[in-house]
């Protein structure tokens, strides 16, 4: 049984690093690689996320709430993955 499995996993959201101006540079294109590397492995379908300004929306929401410089680098990757999947699910619930 695979992690996605025992989890319900019904999905992967996988945010898309576009450049501001909309359009695909190079990070755009690894993780287009690395989705098409992992459709042979994978049953589960891929929803790819616009995950522009994520990371300094998060960035400005930890420094509202005054955590210090070395805690923000701590939590804000973690914190830009949920505001990109919390993004997608509520874009998926209004349709």
């Amino acid at each position: 049984m695979t992690t996605a499995d025992a989890n319900a996993v019904t999905g992967l959201v996988v945010g898309l690093p576009l450049n501001m101006d909309g359009s695909e540079g190079p990070r755009a294109q690894a993780t287009r690689a690395f989705l098409r590397n992992l459709a042979p492995r994978s049953p589960l379908p891929v929803l790819l996320w616009d995950e522009r300004l994520s990371t300094a929306a998060v960035t400005r929401t930890l420094i509202e709430a005054d955590r210090s410089r070395k805690r923000r680098a701590e939590l804000v990757d973690k914190m830009a993955a949920a505001y990109i999947l919390q993004g997608a699910l509520d874009r998926m619930r209004v349709g």
